[in-house]
């Protein structure tokens, strides 16, 4: 008993006073075993975020090494404050003027955090991921990295494309692969007013069904669009399942519907333009010509 009472004797003595507030051996303890436990909570947390970000598809490194530090930093900055404010240091001056650095901080990295809440969010949903075929702002990509601030893609030109995740989150993305990757690929073709419609159609689903096509349950389309000013235009469609090639098998169709056009005799429509002439003014220009022409 003796030892138990001296021993609480020396945890309860006294070191020192910060601002009025009685500082002991027994507060110096709790305040470093408070330190170790969120160093070793910090540790821990980085595992497990390292872990789920690797699960869901972020491959570059620099992200996930960004991430892991930020978690450490506010796990220590959350431990370091319990520990100071056990130890008896008032924090509430300190966590105003933190407040009022906080405020003009994200004023000035207001973009970047937008974009890093909006890859938080894509790694969430999962409704983009390596691998994907999309189309960002007009320009077919597909997604090579995914990080926390942006996403890397290439381009169908070979170039590497970064898009902002704040760009990915906030605006209109097709995403070609989401579910699956049935793509339509369509070409329109305008014949004259004086063809065969009904010969027009059968050469169309002829070469629809001739085109290879990738998915068999997806049959082919051929539609009457558009009476226009100079053609009958005809829309043909098939089916791929691999978006990214898309601009080969458009290529492909056209050639076939091309010489299935030759061999038949169908003409392709293209603009023209007829003028006439009123009698007063075929009067004027034969005043005008030359005598003899």
């Amino acid at each position: 008993m003796d030892r138990l009472r001296n021993v609480s004797d020396v945890l309860q003595r006294t070191l020192f006073e910060i601002a009025g507030t009685p500082v002991s051996v027994a507060t110096l303890i709790i305040a470093a075993v408070i330190v170790v436990l969120t160093l070793l909570l910090s540790k821990l947390a980085q595992r497990g975020v390292r872990r789920w970000l690797t699960r869901r598809g972020v491959t570059d490194e620099g992200s996930v090494a960004v991430t892991a530090r930020l978690l450490h930093y506010l796990l220590l900055f959350v431990g370091f404050g319990i520990a100071v404010h056990t130890v008896g240091i008032n924090l509430n001056a300190l966590f105003a003027a933190g407040a009022i650095f906080a405020v003009g901080l994200g004023f000035a990295m207001q973009n970047i955090a937008q974009n890093f809440v909006s890859g938080v969010i894509l790694l969430v949903e999962r409704a983009i991921t390596p691998g994907d075929v999309l189309e960002v702002e007009g320009r077919v990509v597909r997604v090579l990295r995914m990080g926390i601030r942006s996403t890397i893609a290439r381009s169908r030109d070979g170039e590497d494309v970064i898009v902002p995740n704040s760009v990915l989150v906030q605006s209109i993305v097709k995403n070609f692969t989401l579910d699956d990757a049935a793509y339509r690929v369509r070409t329109v073709v305008g014949v004259t007013y004086g063809s065969d419609l009904k010969v027009v159609r059968g050469v169309l689903e002829d070469v629809a069904n001739q085109v290879k096509t990738d998915m068999p349950s997806y049959n082919p389309q051929v539609l009457l669009v558009e009476f226009g000013n100079n053609s009958v235009n005809f829309e043909v469609a098939v089916w791929m399942d691999d978006p990214w090639l898309s601009r080969l098998k458009l290529s492909h169709l056209n050639e076939a519907v091309w010489w299935a056009f030759q061999e038949r005799g169908i003409v392709i429509a293209f603009p023209q333009l007829d003028v006439h002439f009123d009698h007063p003014v075929v009067e004027s220009l034969s005043r005008l010509a030359p005598t003899g022409t």
